[in-house]
């Protein structure tokens, strides 16, 4: 009888595992996650980014864009056009940031040698943005219903007090969408500003790097002016992308109608 009831036992606690989540995430480190979300990051904003490529073997190529951004209620709509050099010059990118985490961003990229313009599908946002170190799902914002958080420590980052948060993925799906298994993110403690972020790519063994490596304050909005993204395998630097951002200007008088498929395909 003791047999029987300990057998009981056992089976209603592996039915209990069974049916609660893997992990519960830490409320102090979703808590800030909550705040960098909220934090203000600026509206009708036009900028000129420079993008510079490098490979294993240090060769550089060089883009230029102008990019633009704005505010639809809680959804964010961006648009970039690619300047320079004459294989890109025309190519468009837009895409529309949805808040509601149960709906999908949708992405657009116009190829003007094709005439066409292409629709991101959710399965092809891991990969290379514009042969960049960043993919498409790095060109909108993640959705914290998608993660759980905990924070591991607390560290001095060029002399900023950080909080090392890990963020780990709650669904498969999520994990094919972005091609990370999970990140760290450092996020200040003066501005919930996240300043460096390591994520584990899931194919090909790689680790990805995003280092902030010039952080402004322009019109009372913290905005990364230039930054450093980079893979890694092992100890090998494989591929390098440094953005940098100039004439970075916010509250400007942006229609909606320049995002949309028909205007981005007429070019800047």
């Amino acid at each position: 009888m003791k047999t029987r009831f300990h057998l009981y036992l056992v089976v209603f606690a592996l039915l209990a595992a069974a049916i609660q989540p893997a992990s519960a995430d830490d409320p102090k480190a979703r808590d800030i996650m909550q705040k960098v979300d909220d934090r203000d990051d600026g509206d009708n904003i036009t900028s000129n980014m420079e993008m510079t490529l490098v490979d294993k073997h240090n060769q550089k190529r060089v883009r230029k864009i102008a990019t633009f951004s704005k505010d639809k209620g809680e959804d964010t709509y961006r648009l970039m056009f690619f300047l320079y050099p004459e294989d890109v010059k025309d190519t468009s990118f837009l895409t529309y940031d949805y808040d509601d985490a149960a709906k999908d961003d949708d992405q657009w990229l116009y190829l003007p040698a094709l005439r066409k313009t292409k629709r991101i599908a959710s399965s092809d946002k891991s990969g290379s943005f514009m042969g960049s170190d960043l993919n498409y799902s790095d060109m909108t914002s993640r959705n914290l219903e998608d993660y759980d958080f905990f924070l591991k420590k607390e560290m001095d980052i060029n002399g900023k007090k950080t909080w090392m948060i890990e963020s780990v993925p709650r669904s498969r799906d999520v994990v094919e969408e972005t091609g990370y298994t999970k990140s760290l993110l450092f996020v200040r403690q003066d501005n919930y500003y996240v300043i460096r972020a390591v994520h584990w790519v899931k194919d090909g063994d790689y680790i990805k790097y995003m280092d902030v490596k010039n952080l402004e304050l322009i019109d009372g909005i913290w905005f990364g002016t230039e930054l450093h993204v980079f893979q890694k395998r092992g100890k090998e630097m494989m591929h390098q992308t440094f953005l940098k951002f100039n004439d970075v200007k916010f509250n400007q008088n942006l229609d909606f109608e320049l995002f949309t498929t028909r205007r981005m395909e007429k070019g800047l």
